[in-house]
């Protein structure tokens, strides 16, 4: 087990002299990277970035900048606009999810593959996954065909109806989330687990988080607005 592993990092702090296994822990998403250049990250992790990269003579200052560029946090004006929101919400969650997602899946299978005899396996993760994933595209796509459109030329009475939709399709998220907690022990690791068990429920962790805070800005931000208009036209 790679003590480093379990040292808190904020983007701000990484660097090449921090371990593999490290930056994937900390850094949701690095382990995509790393998997592009084949650095190996699990059994590996104990080798620091700038070792691992000597090794395969590789500009470990192009995979940190990569890796720096996981950190989306837009700034949000503090009375945004529809249309600074609808943006925002584009660029902090809807790239997000379609980045976090796949990167999870395949490490969720990685686990339950090499972990099949372990007790606290997360048996059905990588299925949950692939629900979720199904299931937010076609939510995310639906947003950005029909209901942002609406919103963004000003809105429009009928927008209720999509808004409806996209409310109660939020409900079904969260039911979603409450099973892949239950999975994850609450993205809790068992002791012993390896680098890429621990990346995994970082990740999972993550991703609810983003999830939660995508549901609450459009339920409390930027649906009310457009349904109060409508409700004040009738």
């Amino acid at each position: 087990m790679n003590a480093l592993a379990h040292t808190p990092l904020t983007m701000a702090q990484i660097n090449a002299q921090h371990s593999l296994g490290a930056l994937a822990v900390n850094i949701p998403g690095a382990t995509a990277i790393f998997r592009s250049y084949k650095l190996d990250f699990c059994c590996g992790g104990q080798q620091s970035l700038a070792q691992a990269c000597a090794d395969k003579g590789l500009d470990s200052a192009r995979i940190l900048d990569a890796i720096r560029a996981l950190d989306h946090d837009p700034e949000l004006p503090a009375t945004p606009t529809a249309s600074e929101l609808i943006a925002h919400i584009l660029e902090r969650y809807h790239a997000v999810h379609r980045q976090q997602l796949p990167e999870l899946i395949r490490m969720a299978r990685r686990v339950e593959a090499v972990h099949r005899e372990h007790p606290h396996v997360p048996q059905g993760l990588a299925a949950q996954l692939e629900t979720m994933q199904e299931e937010l595209l076609e939510h995310m796509a639906k947003e950005e065909a029909i209901l942002f459109p609406l919103l963004h030329s000003g809105g429009h009475p009928m927008a209720v109806h999509p808004i409806g939709m996209m409310r109660h399709e939020h409900i079904n998220h969260g039911a979603q989330l409450e099973r892949l907690a239950t999975l994850t022990t609450q993205h809790q690791v068992p002791d012993g687990a390896c680098n890429t068990w621990q990346a995994l429920y970082a990740g999972t962790a993550r991703l609810a988080e983003d999830l939660v805070e995508h549901i609450y800005l459009e339920n409390n931000y930027l649906f009310p607005s457009f349904e109060n208009t409508a409700s004040s036209a009738h």
